[in-house]
């Protein structure tokens, strides 16, 4: 098997960085709205200016999301999204945008599913990888034994509490980009938000040549402007998932999340 998607995963990245400026990536779960609903927002997104997309696989217990994903993850559960249907937006989505789509998920889903059949189903379907945040390294040999097979990308997640050596442990093992997590507690103010963030970018950069994208609660050009500062890529997830949840009818949600993408690909580009 080829390299994969994970090359067009690279090549995105290092283009953003070619044209001095930090990679948007957009998270949309699967099945929310709908499954045609959810294929519909990822073409938004990236024609608004997204750069790669995070499909999120719905899971009954997101221990790592807020409420906002917790919400449409429900919905999307609801009304029965399966893991052929996560596939079907990876495939329809990156069709149609010819953008580097990855799946984020628990490891649960995969280990019931089957590691061989998911990566070689997630590679047909044309996806560049997995972001996985609570599989632990340690336990991920086989995880990438199949996804290198494929040619897909193995995205971890470091935090904050992370420690050098775990950090150097972890980037070691990944592959495609490392994403890095910078919690917004209840306590602390946005600023020490920012400065924690920047600093695990800065502690993270030190221990590999990956490209080192942020989560962090981004939800507007000013912040992914902030973000974009210090970071190769800035994700953003709940801000788009409100707009859909807010939305009075689709049409308008989807134009509500291709404007936002639009503002976030401003703020972005550092100038």
């Amino acid at each position: 098997m080829s390299n994969g998607k994970i090359q067009l995963l690279s090549d995105t990245l290092a283009k953003a960085k070619s044209e001095d400026r930090a990679a948007l990536v957009a998270y949309l779960p699967a099945g929310f709205p709908t499954v045609d609903g959810a294929i519909e927002a990822v073409k938004a997104v990236i024609a608004g200016g997204a750069d790669v997309v995070e499909i999120g696989l719905p899971h009954s217990d997101p221990v790592l999301d807020g409420a906002i994903i917790q919400t449409a993850d429900d919905i999307a559960l609801r009304g029965g999204v399966k893991i052929a249907d996560v596939l079907r937006t990876v495939r329809e989505a990156h069709e149609a945008t010819g953008a580097p789509i990855l799946v984020m998920t628990y490891w649960n889903p995969i280990d019931r599913y089957g590691v061989e059949r998911f990566t070689a189903e997630l590679a047909e379907a044309g996806g560049a990888g997995c972001i996985l945040p609570d599989l632990p390294v340690q336990e991920s040999a086989l995880w990438r034994e199949h996804a290198e097979k494929h040619g897909l990308a193995t995205v971890f997640v470091v935090a904050p509490s992370s420690k050098d050596e775990r950090l150097a442990t972890i980037t070691a093992a990944g592959s495609g980009f490392v994403y890095a997590a910078s919690l917004m507690g209840v306590t602390g103010t946005r600023e020490s938000v920012g400065n924690q963030a920047q600093d695990l970018v800065r502690r993270t950069r030190a221990t590999t040549e990956l490209p080192v994208c942020v989560g962090l609660g981004v939800s507007n050009a000013a912040q992914a402007k902030e973000v974009a500062g210090f970071a190769d890529g800035v994700i953003v997830g709940s801000a788009f998932v409100k707009l859909l949840l807010d939305a009075p009818d689709e049409a308008a949600g989807l134009a509500a999340v291709r404007a936002l993408a639009g503002e976030l690909a401003a703020g972005v580009r550092r100038n």
